[in-house]
């Protein structure tokens, strides 16, 4: 079976190195791991795994970041790749922007900053069952 990938996309390091750290540690080689560091770039990251016939499972994205918001960017990445779970992993986003999420793309889910790793892992283990049982 081919690898899938899980990517995070947030533009403070630190929180891309544990969110990996944190993903790496309980999945372990089950997946390809990838981080950006803005949307721009992780839309990159997603047509380059895309063109390599990787499956992207999973992206964690914050909500506040410079140029492409979050939920702007999780409706993008919907459009293209609906089977895609998407977390917004957020302590800023405003309501309007989590509606139209909640509405408008399938398989999400909110976890809020400081985040728990439990609670995240969770989320992510539901998400993707969700997904092989379609």
């Amino acid at each position: 079976m081919a690898k899938k990938a899980l990517i995070c996309v947030d533009d403070e390091p630190i929180i891309l190195d544990s969110l990996r750290e944190q993903l790496e540690k309980h999945f372990g080689d089950q997946y390809i791991y990838e981080t950006a560091d803005s949307a721009e770039e992780a839309l990159e990251i997603i047509d380059e795994l895309d063109d390599d016939d990787i499956e992207i499972a999973i992206i964690v994205s914050d909500w506040l970041m410079p140029g492409m918001k979050g939920d702007k960017f999780l409706l993008n990445v919907d459009l293209r790749y609906p089977r895609v779970v998407k977390v917004l992993l957020t302590g800023q986003a405003d309501q309007k922007s989590i509606e139209t999420l909640e509405e408008l793309a399938d398989r999400f889910a909110l976890v809020p900053k400081p985040w728990n790793k439990d609670e995240l892992i969770n989320v992510i283990i539901n998400g993707l069952e969700k997904k092989d049982d379609e």
